[in-house]
């Protein structure tokens, strides 16, 4: 039996190669989000935001009590917020692996009274459905922004999850604070009616919040691997100059890791602002 030379069975090779990858790869870019999926009861509702003036209504605030991660009794609430009572603006940073760079970002935001609700850029899972970096990259999530009472975000990631869990304060005018939480509130709500497929390298938690705040800051966050790896995106805060403390960055992140806290107060009716003092 004859073959053919090398040079023509790498053309036959090649050829076949390509005839199969091309249906493929039209298959793949015809996938399309959606958000009428079987969802996780924790990522089921989404986010309403109306604005009349300053005042905010958000419906299907999430305010959940867990037992453990995969057992909870999930509550979507209505709340009103009142953009002049906006008074800090908080960034969370929740290493998920042994080495640093893996992590989920977000942010809280303080109205005072005790009262914070939190923004999360996250995968919206289907039910039984868990994270994959490499499943980020093929389609395989619906990006969502969960809008949730404080506690319920903090206590999952710090009590439940054990991962390690940093809440930094963060350098801002009332203006600033105002445009970061209607722009949030207004991608929300653009999900809403646009789904959009989560990407592990262009779509994350961190790549919207650097997103959302290059609109409001002078100072834009620069391409940097600190937000390809979120677990250094601290540190790249601090450098630039939006964690608003005096201490140096190392005695900064000690100050500001809760998770002593979190479990201390995680029933006290002032978690909030338990959580945001010293020990």
């Amino acid at each position: 039996m004859r073959f053919p030379p090398p040079t023509r069975r790498r053309r036959i090779v090649l050829s076949i190669v390509a005839a199969l990858a091309v249906p493929g790869l039209a298959i793949y870019a015809s996938i399309e989000p959606r958000n009428d999926r079987d969802w996780s009861p924790d990522l089921a509702q989404l986010p309403v935001a109306t604005f009349d003036g300053a005042n905010v209504l958000v419906r299907n605030v999430r305010n959940a009590r867990y037992e453990t991660t995969d057992e909870y009794t999930v509550a979507y609430e209505g709340r009103q917020y009142d953009l002049n009572r906006l008074e800090s603006v908080w960034y969370v940073v929740e290493p998920f692996a042994k080495m640093r760079g893996p992590a989920h970002t977000f942010v809280s935001f303080g109205f005072g009274n005790g009262e914070y609700v939190a923004i999360s850029a996250e995968i919206r899972r289907e039910r039984g459905e868990h994270f994959s970096a490499l499943g980020g990259l093929l389609k395989r999530y619906e990006l969502t922004y969960v809008v949730a009472d404080e506690r319920d975000v903090i206590l999952l990631r710090t009590n439940f999850r054990h991962d390690q869990v940093y809440l930094y304060p963060v350098r801002t005018t009332l203006a600033q604070r105002q445009r970061l939480f209607r722009a949030m509130l207004e991608r929300a709500n653009a999900l809403r009616e646009h789904p959009e497929f989560y990407n592990t390298l262009t779509n994350t938690c961190t790549t919207n919040i650097v997103h959302h705040v290059n609109a409001i800051a002078p100072r834009k966050v620069p391409f940097s691997f600190k937000v390809m790896f979120p677990g250094y995106s601290d540190e790249l805060a601090y450098d630039l100059g939006l964690i608003d403390t005096e201490l140096p960055f190392a005695a900064a992140r000690e100050r500001y890791h809760i998770n002593a806290r979190a479990a201390r107060y995680a029933t006290d009716p002032a978690f909030s602002d338990r959580i945001r003092q010293p020990l």
